[in-house]
């Protein structure tokens, strides 16, 4: 079934799409099929439509595993935005509450988010919506300021938000800078979101402030890059923060778009598997996520 672009086909796909989150016992790892949501884009960055099943190839542990569930109609997802709100975002503030709403703005029915801020204190709106106006006057009216970066702890409470959360589950970061104040790691951070299956968006942003002394520039390290690889997201890298819009809006784009394969794996070992996903389309480009626990 290849992708419309009416209106009509989009709400159709959403409840249809619902239907199928349902059934997320079926989907999750550690059951009988492992899913894996695949991002492909062509030599020019742009998404590609239209894909069939056999365009695709999984590998588990490097073993050829073959597709038993293929599907590329829109599927809701829930999202929770953590937003860095610490003093060296200051000048970027209002280009940061934009680009969430336009994430919020671009969210179909079926699709649900939560909105969090960090800085010194890690904070957000209570529970999954899909309110989108309720959504959007939150970060309107509630986001708060602070010193420090507790970016690692702020991924891992967006994690606690996703727990009970049916279908896919994503967490889009946004920060202009290293870690500072979090009482999680990197690597812990990583290792739970790997073991439950959620997707990290990190949008990494080049950030001039003063520091009380000088100007000083920031920006995210490689463990911010390595979270979103791993896990199948993306990472974008912003110079301006004229960006941030087009860039929150192309992170629902490919929500939208991606492909949902799945496989049986051949051993429950309840040791960390490899995958990797490869397409056997010349010139293209696929972005999934690189392990799963067959438990």
């Amino acid at each position: 079934m290849t992708r419309l672009t009416t209106t009509a086909f989009l709400l159709a796909a959403a409840v249809t799409a619902t239907a199928l989150a349902q059934q997320q016992p079926m989907f999750r790892s550690g059951t009988r099929t492992v899913p894996v949501y695949a991002t492909v884009t062509d030599r020019d960055g742009r998404l590609v439509p239209e894909l069939r099943q056999d365009d695709f190839e999984i590998y588990d542990n490097g073993k050829k595993q073959a597709v038993t569930i293929f599907n590329d109609e829109i599927v809701p997802f829930s999202a929770v935005l953590a937003l860095d709100t610490s003093a060296s975002m200051t000048m970027n503030i209002e280009f940061v509450q934009d680009a969430a709403a336009q994430f919020v703005i671009r969210m179909l029915p079926a699709d649900s988010a939560a909105v969090g801020f960090f800085n010194s204190k890690v904070r957000f709106s209570p529970g999954l919506s899909s309110d989108r106006d309720g959504l959007v006057r939150y970060i309107r009216t509630e986001m708060q300021y602070g010193n420090e970066t507790r970016l690692w702890d702020a991924v891992d409470a967006a994690l606690d938000h996703l727990t009970e959360a049916t279908g896919r589950r994503v967490v889009v970061a946004l920060t202009d800078g290293e870690d500072w104040g979090s009482s999680k790691g990197n690597g812990e951070v990583l290792d739970r979101a790997q073991r439950e299956d959620v997707m990290v968006y990190a949008i990494g942003i080049e950030s001039t402030f003063h520091n009380g002394e000088r100007w000083t520039t920031t920006r995210p390290g490689g463990s911010f890059r390595k979270i979103a690889t791993e896990t199948g997201g993306g990472f974008f890298e912003l110079k301006k923060t004229a960006d941030l819009n087009t860039t929150f809006s192309r992170v629902v784009q490919e929500l939208h778009s991606q492909y949902l394969l799945g496989f049986a794996p051949a051993t429950l070992d309840g040791k960390e598997h490899k995958l990797e996903v490869r397409m056997t389309k010349p010139g293209l480009k696929v972005r999934a996520r690189k392990t799963y626990v067959a438990k």
